[in-house]
């Protein structure tokens, strides 16, 4: 065998170097080349080679002369990461939105948007055409001009085979087996975005991506989100990497039976965590002259959530209870993952957020009557990024990606300086 020898070899391993350094100078920055080289292992000149390679991709530029008074002898030029050249992009859609969110290399927001728009009722090729609008008009917007665009990722509500794109089941949207990403990538083409490479992924497994990453709890390496949408779903974090299970449909709490003789699942089968702690069965019970026959639409969702809140904040008995009602089936699905994976906390997204003050109290109080380790330490909060997670999931995804070398880097835009 050929192995590694050979040039496509040797190009294999440079670019991992290129990852390790990288990330070195993302954990250390500012920081110098020699400081980079202790960090990592590599010798000074392989350093200096690859940080000259980073430099010309515009991932890495020097900031000036490191204080003198902090070293002996001749001064090192420090190194930071090049916040100006590249940006990614994260979209979610969801029954009544989208969101579209872009970050720079910093994982710092260059632009988000909220988009009302009715997927479910929909289908699933006009929203495929307007997902591949609203990358379109992000690539274009001047927050990102003059940078070149890593990769938009899509976070879809629903089981989701990574790897095609595909959407396998997305009973919440009424998809079943649709190649997404296929027709993402048909609907860019002649675009400004066409070059962009797409991934598709399920939102809550985005959503807890953006909360070890970006949110109010992060860096905890073991942790959940919850999505709080239509469906209930469960992104999971062990060790700080994703849980995704043999076929990749892991976290699917939200079809776990937790009233067997309760109501109708949009799964087909009964009392699922959803069928009962959902929003639009929570809003059914807690708004009920306000909500319609028949699945609700997007506008619909968002307006009865305010409503639901407005009366609760009032006191309104039936608000009240069917919000705590609710709180209460959460906390029996949240000791579900404690029982089984001993989690450090479980984040509240989505539309549970604005319910959370009535949710909340609940939800402890079961998950710690029906956990088994009830003095754990399991922390259950709401979520700080709010409807934008799993968008915000996607976009600083793709720079963990970039960073692990599982996405390619950017091609060198500039001379390469002399190392």
């Amino acid at each position: 065998m050929s192995g590694g020898s050979g040039p496509s070899g040797f190009q294999a391993v440079r670019e991992t170097n290129l990852g390790v350094v990288l990330r070195a100078v993302r954990a250390l920055a500012p920081c110098s080349r020699a400081a980079v080289a202790a960090a990592t292992g590599l010798n000074k000149t392989t350093v200096s080679s690859l940080v000259t390679d980073l430099m010309a991709r515009g991932l890495v530029r020097e900031t000036g002369e490191e204080a003198a008074e902090r070293r002996v002898g001749r001064p090192g030029v420090m190194l930071a990461l090049d916040p100006a050249t590249i940006a990614a992009v994260g979209v979610e859609v969801n029954v009544d939105y989208l969101s579209v969110v872009a970050v720079d290399l910093l994982e710092r927001e260059l632009l988000g948007a909220h988009i009302d728009f009715d997927a479910r009722a929909a289908g699933p090729d006009a929203c495929a055409g307007r997902i591949a609008e609203a990358v379109t008009a992000a690539v274009a917007d001047p927050a990102l001009a003059g940078r070149a665009v890593i990769g938009a990722s899509v976070a879809v509500p629903g089981l989701v085979d990574a790897p095609s794109g595909t959407v396998t089941r997305a009973p919440n949207l009424g998809w079943h087996a649709y190649p997404l990403r296929e027709r993402l990538v048909a609907r860019l083409a002649g675009t400004g975005a066409a070059e962009v490479p797409v991934r598709v992924d399920n939102d809550a497994n985005l959503g807890a991506v953006a909360e070890f990453r970006a949110g109010h709890l992060a860096r905890t390496p073991d942790l959940v989100y919850l999505t709080g949408e239509v469906g209930i779903g469960a992104g999971v974090l062990l060790n700080g990497e994703l849980v995704r299970g043999s076929t990749g449909f892991a976290g699917e709490i939200g079809h776990v039976r937790v009233a067997p003789d309760g109501p109708e699942c949009a799964c087909g089968r009964r009392g699922c965590l959803e069928a009962v702690a959902g929003v639009e069965a929570v809003l059914r019970r807690a708004v009920p002259d306000r909500a319609p026959e028949g699945p609700l639409s997007g506008t619909e969702i968002g307006e009865l959530v305010r409503t639901a809140v407005e009366r609760a904040e009032a006191d309104d008995p039936t608000a009240v209870a069917a919000l705590r009602d609710a709180g209460g089936w959460l906390g029996r699905g949240v000791a579900v993952l404690v029982n089984l994976l001993d989690p450090k906390a479980v984040v509240l997204g989505g539309y549970f957020v604005p319910l959370a003050p009535w949710l909340l109290p609940e939800c402890r109080a079961a998950a710690g009557a029906d956990a088994f380790a009830a003095d754990g330490g399991c922390r259950i909060e709401a979520s700080a990024l709010g409807l934008s997670a799993a968008a915000t999931g996607g976009a600083v995804g793709l720079i963990h990606a970039l960073d692990s070398g599982r996405l390619p880097l950017p091609a060198p835009h500039r001379e390469p300086a002399r190392a």
